[in-house]
């Protein structure tokens, strides 16, 4: 296995310089609806395990995982609250815990994503 790149040098602007600012399917799509696609992080405790594969499952069909209950979403805010919805009705709220966090705008990029994750049996790297 081979040694991961050097990271780049932490001078101002070397984020966008490194990606692009490219646009997102709502900004290319005009905001239908006035629905801007939002990146939401969902993260859950589930003590059930029938429970837990059930709301993994919601999640696979809305985003993709980057760790075992963390979801990364690109949703518009309909389809954010048909997840919300399914998932809620999937957990036990005296026992499981559900959190959604909504990242706006260009708070998407300030995210710092270093290493490997594995989804859907492909790996995926992003490297800093």
């Amino acid at each position: 296995m081979t040694s991961p790149p050097p990271l780049p040098s932490w001078r101002p602007g070397w984020w966008e310089e490194a990606f692009p600012r490219s646009r997102n399917l709502s900004e290319i799509r005009g905001h239908p609806r006035g629905n801007p696609v939002m990146l939401v992080i969902i993260a859950y405790d589930i003590t059930d395990p029938k429970r837990l594969k059930k709301v993994a499952d919601c999640c696979k069909d809305f985003g993709l995982r980057v760790q075992y209950s963390v979801f990364e979403c690109r949703l518009e805010s309909d389809r954010l609250a048909e997840l919300w919805r399914r998932l809620c009705a999937l957990a036990d709220p005296e026992e499981d815990k559900l959190i959604a966090y909504p990242i706006h705008g260009g708070d998407v990029r300030k995210i710092k994503i270093y290493g490997r994750m594995i989804s859907n049996d492909a790996v995926v790297s992003y490297l800093f």
